[in-house]
């Protein structure tokens, strides 16, 4: 690593338990934590003795965007941290764009969730692996959801698999939903997506993509991803782990359990955090051409290197009609296509309307294991009952289904696409059993 080599670390932190060892960790693994300026904003209750007990030595700085600002004295690495109360937040995006308005023009840029721990050396490793991209692009960024930790577990406990961000869905809003799966490579793998818990690039990309603080959170990745591309940006995946995350972190406060509808009729918050998120699917909705509404976009629009029609070309993905093409959903599971259409028309006969819920079932209602099931009938109906789906699932087949047993209840996986949009409207699943023939339909709305 050069000596002139700095990285600008934006951490966004909401009253986190893993801040302090996050940034213990930091300072501990990296080969030159004096080339480091980490900016926290650190949406608390401004007590400081977390710090204090690890050997921080805070000085008070004075304002900043009206908000107090302190240094953290440890080492050599030069660490900001701007104190919010938490009840004066205004979300996970506005977070992270406060941090990076502490930015000074640093070389590279790491933005990262104040839960993560890191591997020996991180900082050289993920420059040069940027800096090895560049061949390729002028502009790499290096994003993925890194594998998980937990607190208690030692170092060697943890998985070193890394893994690639694939499509998962459209929610509910029409905006598209991401998930991961293993991948094994000898170099980083070109990439249609992003992660915001972990993002390595130049440093310019925090003046270039300016964060948008009206984002709350759903739909912060593929609007950043989007942006990312249409300024000229290359997302790729990293092929060997350089930190952990902190996944699920059930016991941990979260923004949407304080700023409540109780919480704004008492005067604590300004508002509530759905008002927050409709804000945010407006301005995301409008972003993606998803909806026809005009939206005032300001400086966090889309770039003006590329289109956003060749960033769908590239990832697959219609936007407006939520079509996707079907190597998405294959094997292959591609995130990324090397070539444009010829035509767009040929393009757009090419993809499908993915439909997929999640189906809760109890064993109560459902023996998923009756060993006297010869088969069962999994369909999925219109309004006026016309089938989409008629599967006939063995046993086997079924189990294949199923995910998250507690031992109580499981969630029941059903997929299907179709040529054109259509409205599923219920769900139905029967056993045919040896001997009695068909069993009691259970069924759900879509």
């Amino acid at each position: 690593m050069n000596n002139n080599k700095t990285i600008f670390i934006g951490i966004a932190s909401y009253r986190d338990a893993e801040l302090v060892p996050t940034l213990l960790d930091i300072l501990a693994r990296a080969q030159h934590a004096e080339r480091l300026h980490i900016a926290i904003c650190w949406q608390d209750n401004g007590k400081l003795h977390p710090f204090i007990d690890s050997g921080f030595i805070p000085q008070l700085v004075g304002e900043h965007h009206g908000h107090t600002l302190y240094r953290l004295i440890k080492g050599n690495a030069q660490i900001q941290l701007l104190a919010v109360d938490y009840l004066k937040s205004q979300g996970a995006c506005w977070a992270r764009h406060m941090s990076n308005t502490l930015y000074n023009g640093e070389s590279y840029h790491l933005q990262i969730d104040s839960h993560s721990r890191f591997t020996a050396h991180w900082d050289s490793e993920m420059i040069a692996m940027l800096e090895s991209l560049r061949s390729q692009s002028p502009r790499p960024i290096l994003t993925h959801y890194p594998p998980p930790y937990t607190p208690e577990q030692n170092k060697e406990q943890r998985s070193n698999k890394v893994s690639r961000l694939i499509f998962s869905q459209f929610n509910d809003k029409g905006v598209v939903s991401l998930n991961s799966v293993d991948m094994v490579e000898e170099q980083p793998r070109r990439s249609g997506y992003l992660a915001a818990g972990y993002l390595f690039s130049d440093g310019h990309f925090i003046e270039n993509v300016p964060y948008d603080p009206q984002l709350f959170f759903i739909g912060e990745e593929i609007s950043l991803a989007a942006r990312a591309f249409t300024h000229g940006y290359d997302l790729y995946t990293p092929h060997k782990v350089l930190l952990w995350h902190y996944y699920g972190r059930a016991k941990s406060p979260k923004f949407w359990s304080d700023h409540t509808n109780e919480a704004k009729k008492s005067g604590q918050v300004d508002q509530v955090w759905w008002e927050r998120d409709n804000i945010s699917y407006q301005r995301i909705l409008s972003l993606l051409g998803i909806s026809d509404k005009q939206v005032d976009l300001g400086h966090w629009c889309l770039g003006t290197h590329r289109t956003l029609q060749e960033y769908q070309y590239r990832i697959g993905v219609d936007f407006r009609q939520q079509r996707i093409h079907p190597l998405i959903k294959a094997k292959e599971k591609l995130t990324w296509f090397d070539h444009l259409p010829e035509e767009h028309e040929l393009w757009q006969q090419q993809l499908v309307s993915p439909h997929l819920r999640m189906w809760q079932l109890t064993h109560a209602d459902v023996d998923i294991l009756r060993k006297d099931v010869l088969w069962w009938q999994l369909s999925v109906y219109q309004a006026d009952n016309t089938p989409l789906i008629n599967q006939q699932l063995s046993p086997e087949e079924l189990l294949k289904l199923k995910s998250n047993d507690n031992g109580e209840k499981f969630d029941l996986r059903v997929y299907f696409d179709t040529q054109r949009p259509v409205a599923p409207h219920c769900v139905r699943l029967c056993p045919y059993i040896d001997g009695e023939g068909w069993g009691d339909i259970k069924e759900r709305t879509w």
